[in-house]
């Protein structure tokens, strides 16, 4: 082996992997931070918080698996020490599936300030859609549940506009681009 290849006597693609799994487990925890740092109540019984621009900002910054990890898991875990663990299931696939859809439509377009905001709003419409679902299920109406799509909304809009002022700030520091070449 190389000297590039090893690394403090590890295998660069392990030091890699360990890289990109603490990287995913800090930013889980920054989601679940952000998430709780200013919940607002929506009338359906979640709430409001600026975590999408944590789950959007991952999933730009660890692709789409490592960022739906991230998103799902520290989004969820919100849930739970919120005390709405009945959302943490729909949270969990939910921020999941937000990270996935951001994360691989970033990695096709990202560039301009107007294909990061494109890959935010796309990114949100599972959101959007799945709380409308879930909370449709939970109230057993789908008409009823569209009372918390103005509030999910709301956040959404927030979020995509946070993560894109962050990820093309962040994309200015070359720190930052080799340790996310996504990015």
């Amino acid at each position: 082996m190389t000297q590039e290849t090893v690394s403090a006597g590890r295998p660069a693609r392990t030091k890699n992997s360990t890289r990109m799994i603490v990287m995913t487990a800090l930013l889980a925890a920054l989601a679940c931070v952000a998430t709780m740092v200013l919940p607002v109540p929506s009338p359906t019984g979640g709430y409001m918080n600026p975590g999408d621009a944590v789950v959007l900002l991952g999933a730009y910054l660890l692709g789409p698996g490592y960022g739906a990890a991230a998103a799902g898991v520290g989004s969820a875990m919100a849930d739970l020490l919120l005390g709405s663990a009945i959302y943490a299931p729909a949270t969990l696939l939910i921020k999941a599936g937000m990270a996935v859809t951001a994360g691989a439509l970033y990695r096709r377009m990202k560039g301009t300030p107007v294909g990061v905001l494109l890959c935010g709003a796309v990114g949100e419409v599972p959101m959007v859609a799945g709380y409308w679902l879930y909370d449709a299920l939970l109230l057993r109406s789908f008409t009823g549940s569209v009372a918390g799509v103005p509030s999910n909304l709301m956040q959404a809009i927030f979020g995509v506009a946070a993560s894109t002022l962050l990820a093309l700030a962040l994309r200015k520091s070359s720190y930052v681009r080799r340790r996310f070449p996504a990015l």
